[in-house]
């Protein structure tokens, strides 16, 4: 029971650590890029044909997340773009650039976020 406490006590303070933001690049910390570039490079790559146009997400070989305004940090959407997870292509540093990442996603913090549940006309009855 112990061991399982001293686990559970450093899973959680790691957790603390990492919410306190030692070590993350937030969307503020990314590289400056150019959004005007990224949009190019967003539907020139098609990155929208899984994610939309606007970056709200899609269903064309499953669930695409929501990338408009991603609130990931932007060494994780690197990681993802590098490594990803699923279905989608990965995109080397030979095939895509750390700077065409920085551009794409500051495009991505130029689009509308997903709107809240309750400003969705659906449920507006």
């Amino acid at each position: 029971m112990r061991k399982t406490s001293s686990l559970f006590s450093a899973a959680l303070c790691a957790v603390a650590l990492c919410a306190a933001g030692h070590g993350v690049a937030r969307a503020q910390d990314a590289p400056p890029g150019d959004a005007a570039e990224g949009k190019r490079l967003y539907l020139a790559t098609g990155c929208f044909t899984c994610h939309g146009r606007s970056g709200q997400g899609g269903a064309l070989n499953g669930p695409a997340p929501i990338v408009a305004k991603t609130a990931m940090p932007f060494d994780g959407f690197t990681g993802q773009l590098r490594q990803p997870i699923n279905e989608m292509p990965a995109y080397s540093e030979i095939v895509m650039s750390d700077k065409q990442i920085a551009d794409i996603y500051a495009f991505l913090q130029t689009l509308a976020g997903p709107l809240p549940t309750k400003d969705m006309a659906i449920f507006k009855d």
